[in-house]
């Protein structure tokens, strides 16, 4: 019992880092938002690290993979859902997100022997794409501002694919390092450089203003620590606790419960419609993916050994 706890719990966490993301734009800029997130749940991952008698490998030959993917699995996906947010509603950007599950079974096709796109799989990729095109046939083109929603959009796919990316890369830095906690430390503290020296440099060259530290206030700023301290720091812990306790498999079934609860907290705080375009491209897309994890027997010719399975990195929302 204690475990499904646990697994709803981090369904509520990762549900509910899209509407904090979407008050910390807000004051701060997109990489403002990723340094703050970064940084804390990079201190707090080397202390848990520190705790157990160890720490981030230096050498060259397993430093540069962690680099790697914190550049991006982290950074680069992080930025793309913080500045996409600025235009699209946080319940439809939890939605957008979910298809990372289908680009990495696309990457892990081409990137693992055993991960075939079988005619089923294809079918629940068709059916979860053809859910993100009435997503933005959907929404209008532009915000009230005037923006270009459809870009925003478009941004938090592309977040998706590089979270595909991340996901097959990170099996081999897992094999690796052996550590799943050491793998996210490293990744999570190079993603924490970056995207400080980002912060610092995008106005120097055109980019949104950094809000000095001291003026961030109010419910940004509580998102903003909540988002790095609850959504990144903690939800790591959580994940890596849950594959232990029931599996990768099982574990990766939390990608159905974030959508919902995303769509939930942003209609229930931020006011967003909960339009039936967003209801029907919403289900389309988990269906799909529910179609692409099937497994039933009716699927097996002979039952076959069970291979041993690598989680893949935390992909913090």
């Amino acid at each position: 019992m204690k475990k499904w706890g646990v697994f709803f719990l981090l369904g509520l966490v990762w549900g509910s880092s899209f509407l904090f993301i979407s008050v910390g734009v807000e004051q701060a800029s997109p990489f403002q938002v990723v340094f703050i997130r970064t940084a804390i749940a990079a201190v707090g991952l080397n202390l848990v690290l520190a705790v157990q008698g160890k720490r981030i490998p230096l050498n060259w030959q397993k430093f540069y993979p962690q680099l790697l993917l914190g550049a991006f699995n982290t950074v680069v996906p992080f930025v793309l859902i913080t500045w996409g947010e600025q235009t699209v509603a946080s319940g439809l950007a939890s939605v957008l997100n979910a298809t990372a599950a289908l680009f990495t079974l696309i990457i892990a096709h081409f990137w693992f022997t055993d991960e075939r796109i079988t005619p089923r799989k294809l079918i629940g990729l068709l059916l979860g794409f053809a859910g993100v095109v009435v997503l933005i046939l959907g929404q209008p083109s532009h915000d009230e501002s005037g923006a270009s929603s459809v870009i925003g959009m478009l941004a938090i796919v592309l977040a998706a694919v590089f979270y595909g990316f991340g996901g097959s890369y990170g099996k081999s830095v897992l094999k690796l390092l052996g550590n799943p906690i050491m793998v996210s430390a490293g990744a999570m503290t190079t993603a924490a450089v970056m995207s400080g020296v980002l912060m610092v440099l995008s106005p120097v060259f055109g980019g949104q203003p950094l809000t000095p530290f001291n003026e961030l206030s109010g419910d940004p700023l509580i998102a903003l620590l909540l988002l790095g301290v609850v959504n990144t720091f903690g939800a790591y812990l959580m994940y890596y606790w849950l594959v232990g306790e029931l599996g990768a498999a099982r574990s990766s079934m939390v990608t159905y419960v974030t959508p919902p609860i995303g769509i939930a907290l942003g209609a229930l705080i931020l006011n967003e419609p909960v339009t039936a375009w967003l209801i029907v491209g919403g289900l389309m897309i988990l269906a799909g993916i529910a179609i692409v994890n099937l497994r039933l027997s009716m699927f097996r010719r002979a039952p076959q050994p069970v291979p041993t399975v690598v989680p893949e990195p935390a992909q913090s929302r």
